[in-house]
């Protein structure tokens, strides 16, 4: 498959809020099925883009990193969405004991940090965001995989 232009674009970020805005454009765009990575070292903004979709959507809650639990659900806008952090998944059995491939029936929209971790076991992504802390602010570079994924970037 090659890559049109159109597919990848980079976008810096200046704070924090500039991620939260970028999750807001993106949650204009979101539809059921859709499949998100996202790319980047620890502090690197990842669920704070995460919270500024969520917060687009609707969602007042508090949005937490899932370090812990691995998976977060939420419910806003309409849809199911997932929040992964497989960054400390240990291997493709505890991937399989927590049921998460079952997660995957074409509704739900899913956000994986971290998801050269369970490489192999994921649905392909739509979009693929990957953030960099360069000097100053950030960079966000979006790649997109698909039909859907690329309406993202309309």
């Amino acid at each position: 498959m090659h890559n049109h232009d159109n597919s990848r674009i980079t976008i810096n970020l200046a704070d924090e809020n500039a991620t939260i805005a970028l999750g807001k454009r993106l949650a204009a765009q979101l539809a059921p099925g859709m499949v998100f990575y996202l790319h980047g070292d620890l502090g690197a903004g990842k669920t704070t883009l995460v919270r500024g979709i969520l917060k687009a959507l609707g969602h007042t809650g508090r949005v937490k990193s899932p370090t812990y639990t691995l998976l977060e659900p939420y419910q806003a806008g309409g849809f199911n969405l997932l929040h992964f952090d497989l960054y400390r998944l240990q291997d493709e059995d505890e991937w399989e004991a927590a049921g998460f491939r079952d997660e995957y029936d074409g509704s739900k929209i899913f956000f994986i940090e971290w998801p050269e971790k369970a490489q192999g076991l994921l649905p392909p992504a739509d979009v693929e965001i990957s953030l960099f802390i360069p000097d100053s602010g950030r960079n966000a570079v979006i790649q997109t995989n698909s039909a859907a994924g690329r309406q993202c970037l309309c």
